[in-house]
């Protein structure tokens, strides 16, 4: 697979490996010939006997080519040709051979990719792009002839009967034209065919369907037919947008696959794994888990300069600098306007992927033995995602769909975990998919599966629950079901996996987007404490989940006694701790507080005006912007011990008034109203014949106070509230 993915980069001109592109300039004479013999040997050994689905003829062709190479090199080593010896030519003559020799390494290696490419390649893949791949060899047929019409065969010394099949070779090299077999053309126009007749809205027979996968392919089980659809769907994701046929086009060969893979199968076991043997622990992503069990040290290059982590979609930003994608569009979106690595200024927000780095790091995976997979970033899902699905791709996930809610119904505990992961999977993009997903009537019987004792169905069922939830209507769908609402609440509190709870909680959160729904959502049983605790104990993409949906919960007035009694104040105030989720926890604060009952159970919690101040120093512009929100609302509705709290806090004054010349407007906005709870605190403590800011125990400090920031603070009040 590896060879694949370098061949397809060679030809769409990158530069994925050296040795496919510059000559051996440190070899010559003896040297160079026995590594040709070495690289020709290898190519005849490997392929020779390799059974070709397609390219029979022009892989064969050229490995027979090869083998007289074999046979010319073997004599040029034999007679230590190169050295200082056997130097009894024209240095003209030995500077020709040798400058051909060494463009025979470069064909020599580029042969070994393309036939290696054939060999090991997606039959389907190959069958669409049989055309292009029969014009491959043949530039290669041309680039020998020319090579062997400057090579200098007579200055070689070499026996008769090898230079007769060296020139034999050039004489079928210089007739040689582009051959594509019928048999394969044919074979392609059928497999278009398929696709005219969903695009046309007309199934076809499944006999005809069976004849060309079965028989003409050889693909003859649910695996075989899985690992096509794997291998299809990665050149959409890998192309990225480079691609004939179009990413579009192939997405309706996806489907058309994947719909005969459950016709012409079944539910037959294809390896997959629906049990597991610890559900508790969490399972980490591919790349990570590995680099975690091997202890392999990841390049510093192929390293995000914000995360620290290894890089999954390197983008490029107007300075020239490269950063992973989610982690510098978040930098983005929180209103930075500098490079995170260098401090430049950013002439614009645009990102360009990277993506000779991204072809770098997918080889540095592949030679160290981590799977690079698609699941492992969101970006391959959006890039998947982002070749629309024509009408014959539709039409044949309908079909599909049909036949996975059947075995979802009816089918056995093995075949029900399949169908859900494909439910789940095919959910995952499209809302056309979604729409027809759930008006097909999959969501009772994923809701039944909630309550599945098979760890992996259960995980299955509510992640496809998840993803339907996405689409709009769907929403409604899910929360008029019987009990589904429950049973989603249920797999929260006692799911049987960690991905299974944390899905459960994405999916409150996405059904919470409604404001009908959240008062529905916080009052069943154990919701809103099972978010609590997964905010707390829950791994950084649980807590994530955990506090996106309690923030979508407490923006309802109703849900706030809630929040308190079911502990989510208190978690969301442990929150403000942790950097991943402060800026969220943050914003809940700042809507519970509203509330007088939310301002004083806030008031209450020894952390809260502390963490709230820490999040003000060091969080993000949008965390620092509901930090002096809900410090405010403190002061004005928590009661005048949380208020004398608010302003006993060290530092706050510095806090503010940085933030009235650095923060976003509603930042400035409230720092100054914050700024006018003081001014009217310190003109009371004045009157009352108490001069200075209560709070500071040193004389000479309160003074400083009075003279150095009280002026300021009155003149930013105007400033940003215009």
């Amino acid at each position: 697979m590896a060879s694949a993915a370098i061949f397809s980069s060679l030809r769409r001109r990158r530069s994925p490996s050296l040795e496919a592109f510059l000559a051996p300039v440190d070899l010559s004479g003896v040297a160079l010939v026995q590594t040709l013999a070495s690289i020709s040997t290898e190519v005849v050994s490997c392929f020779t006997s390799v059974r070709f689905s397609f390219q029979r003829k022009n892989a064969r062709s050229l490995i027979r080519k090869i083998e007289i190479f074999v046979v010319l090199f073997e004599f040029l080593v034999d007679s230590n040709w190169g050295s200082s010896r056997s130097r009894r030519r024209s240095s003209v003559s030995e500077s020709t051979a040798l400058l051909c020799l060494k463009e025979l390494y470069l064909l020599l290696y580029r042969s070994k990719i393309l036939v290696d490419y054939c060999a090991q390649s997606s039959k389907l893949w190959l069958l669409l792009q049989n055309p292009s791949i029969s014009g491959y060899f043949h530039d290669l047929n041309q680039e020998i002839s020319t090579l062997l019409d400057v090579l200098p065969v007579n200055d070689l010394g070499l026996s008769d009967d090898i230079r007769e099949q060296v020139e034999l070779l050039q004489r079928q090299s210089r007739k040689s034209r582009l051959y594509i077999d019928k048999n394969d053309e044919s074979l392609r126009e059928s497999f278009y065919s398929f696709l005219d007749g969903f695009e046309n809205g007309e199934i076809p027979n499944s006999v005809d369907l069976r004849l060309f996968f079965v028989e003409k392919l050889g693909i003859r089980d649910s695996k075989s037919c899985r690992t096509e659809i794997e291998f299809l769907e990665e050149q959409i994701v890998n192309h990225d947008g480079d691609l004939e046929p179009t990413g579009s086009v192939i997405n309706g060969f996806v489907a058309i696959t994947r719909y005969c893979r459950f016709l012409l199968f079944g539910f037959e076991e294809d390896g997959l794994e629906w049990r597991i043997e610890n559900p508790k622990k969490p399972r980490k992503g591919f790349v990570a888990q590995e680099i975690g069990d091997t202890f392999i040290t990841v390049p510093k290059d192929f390293v995000c300069p914000i995360s620290l982590d290894l890089m999954t979609d390197p983008v490029i930003i107007s300075t020239g600098q490269t950063y992973d994608r989610s982690s510098i569009a978040r930098w983005i979106e929180e209103g930075h306007c500098t490079c995170p690595k260098t401090g430049q200024m950013l002439m614009d927000s645009r990102i360009v992927p990277n993506r000779a780095l991204k072809n770098l790091i997918v080889q540095w995976c592949t030679a160290s033995g981590i799977s690079y997979e698609s699941e492992f970033t969101d970006s391959s899902n959006e890039s998947f995602a982002s070749a629309l699905p024509t009408k014959a791709a539709v039409e044949a996930n309908k079909a599909t769909v049909s036949i996975l809610i059947k075995y979802l119904a009816d089918g056995s505990e093995a075949a029900q975990t399949v169908a859900a992961r494909e439910i789940r999977l095919l959910a995952k993009t499209g809302k056309e998919n979604r729409a027809y997903i759930a008006e097909a009537g999959a969501i009772p019987h994923l809701c039944r599966l909630l309550k599945s004792e098979n760890a992996i169905a259960q995980e299955n069922s509510v992640t496809a629950m998840l993803n339907l939830s996405i689409y709009e209507k769907n929403k409604s769908r899910i929360m008029e079901e019987g009990d589904c609402l429950e049973s989603i609440v249920s797999v929260l509190v006692s799911g049987l996996t960690v991905e299974a709870q944390e899905n459960a909680a994405a999916t409150l959160f996405s059904l919470s987007a409604v404001h009908e729904y959240k008062k529905q959502i916080a009052v069943v049983d154990q919701c809103v404490e099972a978010l609590a605790l997964l905010l707390q104990n829950g791994t950084p993409r649980g807590k994530k989940d955990a506090v996106t949906a309690l923030y979508n919960l407490s923006t309802h007035p109703d849900n706030c006694s809630r929040m308190i009694e079911g502990g989510g104040v208190s978690s969301l105030v442990g929150a403000l701790k942790n950097e991943g989720v402060a800026e969220e926890a943050a914003g809940a604060l700042a809507l519970l507080v509203r509330q007088s009952l939310g301002a004083e159970a806030i008031g209450k919690e020894d952390s809260a005006v502390a963490g709230l101040m820490g999040m003000m120093r060091c969080g993000t512009p949008r965390g620092k912007e509901n930090a002096v929100a809900a410090l405010l609302e403190l002061c004005r509705s928590g009661g005048a011990a949380v208020a004398e709290k608010v302003l006993r806090a060290p530092a706050i004054a510095g806090l503010l008034q940085t933030l009235l010349f650095t923060g976003t407007k509603r930042a400035r906005r409230k720092a100054a109203s914050l700024a006018r709870v003081f001014q009217r605190r310190e003109n009371a403590a004045m009157r009352s014949g108490v001069y200075g800011f209560v709070g500071n125990s040193n004389g000479n400090r309160d003074g400083s106070f009075t003279t150095d920031v009280s002026v300021p603070i009155s003149i930013s009040i105007s400033v940003p509230v215009l």
